[in-house]
């Protein structure tokens, strides 16, 4: 698919076909294509200027945007923000900063987490697609609770799996390969989402919180993709009432503008050995963007709107899992949703070829979706911000089209050898 041009929640190819998009390109357009708000103050800045380099000179754009960030994330204390491209830029800084600050040289990261493709956020990645490679030596991989999945055997059940995630990390990892005299922090995801859309108790954060306040470690909370509103809340770390020490963004900051930050005790960000610095990071067109970002969002009640939204395709949702027998689970918080395929509900055999005709049989109908996971079979959903009822109730009538289709087997295996990713 050729794209020519985006639109509120919708994509148009360059033969005119109309998509509802229910990926947002993987979770930026939160306040869909083409804001004319964003757009047009975006334009106006970069006709006044072109290029700038923060490195060298300031910029009135931002300074307000880190003061904004600084107003609007968790936490009571002294903050400052250091600006980058991507979110793999944000967390290879993370990866820097966490042993050089605290003069402790590990980090705990999860298994099925994703946080990027420089060096030092793929090493703290822990995707099955990451995992031919190796990274940096000094990080430990701890599994993230996967009620549906869950790693430890005869335990079944999100808040179980989570009580044996926190006890093999507090009472096994901490006691032997990873004494927490060597621990820096420990970097995760609220809803690790191309680990497939696992959604954890708001008790996981907090206690994760407690282990890192016990031990002197640094809680990192990566918000890269399920911040700025997605999750009902405008940080997915607000549903656990808990205060990250360092706070990642990216993604869906500037609506699609090169852009992310970490937002950070002004104690880190001032020693002078910290150097998070980018020749064109950020650029005050990508701070105005993020600006007017944080403007819309607010004004136009999207993260109220993700919530309430969130909560009917959820229900809808569930109505496929009863309906058809390859759909194993369905989860969500706001609006992330994953929908994990299966052979069969009894065994939990992935369904990996499955998932990925039924993601190509909605784009045949002309619904954007993607697949995440650790077994290619969850069907990720996380449309812009502004959806409404009727997109909703669309998405779904298509989604219950293609699973029948896949069913029936009317897909061949074919016409998706060449798309099958991770």
């Amino acid at each position: 698919m050729v794209v020519e041009r985006g639109e509120g929640p919708y994509l148009y190819d360059v033969d005119g076909k109309k998509y509802l998009d229910f990926n947002a390109s993987w979770a930026v357009a939160n306040t869909g294509y083409g804001h004319p708000k964003i757009v047009e103050a975006v334009v106006n800045v970069y006709k006044k200027l072109t290029a700038l380099s923060f490195t060298t000179f300031s910029s009135e754009l931002v300074v307000e945007l880190a003061e904004k960030l600084v107003a609007i994330t968790p936490g009571g204390f002294a903050k400052k923000v250091l600006f980058g491209h991507s979110g793999s830029d944000a967390n290879d800084g993370v990866v820097k900063l966490l042993p050089f600050y605290k003069k402790k040289p590990r980090i705990i990261s999860f298994i099925g987490s994703y946080h990027g493709q420089t060096m030092g956020s793929y090493s703290v990645s822990g995707h099955k697609a990451q995992s031919k490679l190796t990274g940096l030596p000094n990080v430990v991989k701890v599994p993230y609770p996967y009620g549906y999945r869950c790693p430890f055997k005869n335990i079944e059940g999100q808040e179980e799996c989570e009580e044996a995630c926190l006890d093999f990390l507090e009472n096994y990892i901490l006691k032997t390969i990873a004494p927490p005299e060597t621990v820096s922090g420990i970097i995760v995801e609220p809803i690790q989402s191309d680990g497939g859309d696992i959604v954890p108790t708001p008790r996981f954060i907090k206690e994760l919180k407690r282990i890192c306040v016990e031990n002197d470690f640094l809680l990192v909370v990566d918000e890269v993709k399920v911040g700025m509103g997605r999750t009902g809340k405008m940080f997915a770390v607000e549903h656990s009432n808990v205060e990250p020490d360092i706070l990642v963004l990216g993604k869906p900051l500037a609506s699609g503008l090169p852009l992310s930050a970490i937002v950070l005790p002004a104690e880190i960000a001032d020693i002078p050995e910290v150097s998070h610095l980018f020749t064109l990071a950020p650029h005050p067109a990508s701070a105005m963007a993020a600006l007017k970002t944080i403007e819309v969002i607010i004004e136009e009640k999207l993260v109220e709107n993700a919530a309430t939204m969130g909560e009917y395709l959820l229900n809808k949702l569930m109505g496929l899992k009863d309906r058809h027998e390859i759909v194993g689970d369905v989860r969500g918080r706001g609006l992330i949703a994953g929908i994990e395929i299966v052979k069969s509900k009894k065994t939990k055999e992935p369904g990996t070829k499955e998932t990925a005709k039924i993601v190509y049989r909605a784009w045949e109908l002309g619904l954007i979706t993607a697949y995440t996971g650790m077994y290619s079979n969850v069907i990720e959903l996380t449309p812009p911000l502004i959806i409404s009822r009727e997109h909703v109730d669309q998405a779904v009538e298509i989604l219950d089209q293609a699973i029948s289709d896949v069913e029936a087997g009317k897909v061949p295996d074919e016409v998706v050898i060449r798309f099958a990713g991770w």
